[in-house]
């Protein structure tokens, strides 16, 4: 069986991909995927997209140890931030290509086929360069920039160094990219180690943010012939069990922090219009927003999540702290657990929004279309 790349519906591409995690119990195995819908997928973001970036990092930002990836098909930690596949993981499968796209530590001095696309994303990461260094290294937007910068230089150097030949081929591509989360858990509300709360209201802060967004985004286009592009908007941060727990609990009754996600709808609010921006200011360009806070609101409520307040996984400090204990055994009912550890999502979630992203099943999924048209046009 072979996952469908018809845009509308997206039952084909859903049903398949849940059947496998249904059918093994914990989603091992890769589907048989063949036909790429595009020549090549470039990723870039923090840890939802991260898939080993981090790895050999100075960090407390990583995830290459058990339990994460207990449920990945080569069975064990990855650098992934969930117990199984990732958002842009999925993607992958839905575009055709059959393989994950390799982390660009992978790639460094190795034999990896840069040509289908490589993945930047480094947990910890941010907009802002300062954003998460508390916590050690990691690759800021700027940094997986300038790494990009050295992948398309091979990319023109395995085309025969041609330059033009090479810019028709990653015009051709998809970029995804999803950072901003870490700007706020790991700045904005950091108020002891940052001074960005101090400087700039939510308000203005939003503004700041998305105005240096534009400028990397338009990098991305500029310089390396970016022009299909996703972006990913903040999900609701005010509601993950880390951020919760490190607030005391939500206010006046909410399950969630509510001043923390009014402040990332503001945010949202301005990444769908840079998309407007973008497209109406760069020839050619394709940009898409993809509505991951509703995804996320919608998705919680659903009944197939048992479990929407706390990690599947052991998390110390009562879920204040974010990352699962070393070699801790995990729930046994993974799919019934909106979140894997105390901030990042499941499998089971991940695949939801990657689902809603490749192929919309409501108006307010992506602008101005999803995934799935974006790779056609």
């Amino acid at each position: 069986m072979k996952v469908s790349h018809h845009c509308n519906p997206a039952k084909s591409c859903f049903f398949f991909v849940l059947f496998s995690i249904s059918a093994s119990g914990s989603g091992h195995g890769r589907q048989d995927i063949h036909g790429q819908l595009v020549p090549c997928f470039f990723i870039f973001g923090a840890s939802s997209f991260d898939n080993g970036n981090n790895n050999d990092l100075r960090t407390l930002a990583k995830a290459n140890y058990r339990p994460y990836g207990i449920d990945f098909p080569a069975a064990g930690p990855t650098g992934r931030f969930s117990n199984g596949r990732s958002i842009v993981d999925f993607i992958s499968e839905f575009l055709g290509f059959d393989d994950y796209i390799p982390s660009s530590a992978s790639t460094v001095g190795s034999g990896e086929d840069i040509l289908k696309g490589v993945n930047y994303a480094s947990g910890g990461s941010g907009i802002r360069p300062e954003t998460g260094q508390h916590a050690g290294a990691r690759i800021s937007m700027d940094g997986q920039l300038q790494n990009h910068q050295t992948t398309v230089s091979n990319i023109i150097n395995r085309l025969g160094q041609n330059e033009s030949a090479a810019k028709d081929y990653l015009n051709k591509c998809i970029y995804a990219v999803g950072l901003g989360t870490n700007d706020y858990t790991s700045n904005y509300y950091l108020p002891l180690l940052y001074s960005t709360s101090r400087l700039y209201t939510p308000d203005r802060y939003a503004i700041v943010l998305a105005q240096q967004y534009s400028r990397q985004l338009q990098t991305l286009y500029t310089n390396y012939g970016a022009r299909k592009v996703a972006l990913f908007g903040l999900a609701p941060l005010g509601c993950a069990p880390s951020v919760v727990a490190s607030n005391g609990g939500g206010a006046n009754g909410s399950a969630c922090v509510d001043y923390i996600n009014d402040a990332v709808q503001i945010f949202n609010g301005r990444l769908k219009m840079l998309v407007d921006e973008l497209n109406g200011n760069l020839t050619d360009a394709k940009f898409v927003y993809v509505n991951v806070y509703n995804m996320v609101s919608e998705a919680i409520s659903n009944p197939s999540f048992r479990v929407v307040d706390a990690p599947c996984c052991p998390v110390g400090r009562n879920y204040s702290l974010i990352l699962c204990n070393i070699n801790q055994t995990p729930c046994p009912n993974r799919d019934e657990y909106f979140y894997w550890d105390a901030f990042h999502f499941s499998e089971a979630t991940n695949l939801v929004i990657a689902r809603r992203s490749y192929n919309a099943q409501s108006p307010t999924d992506t602008y101005p279309f999803d995934i799935c048209q974006l790779a056609k046009t």
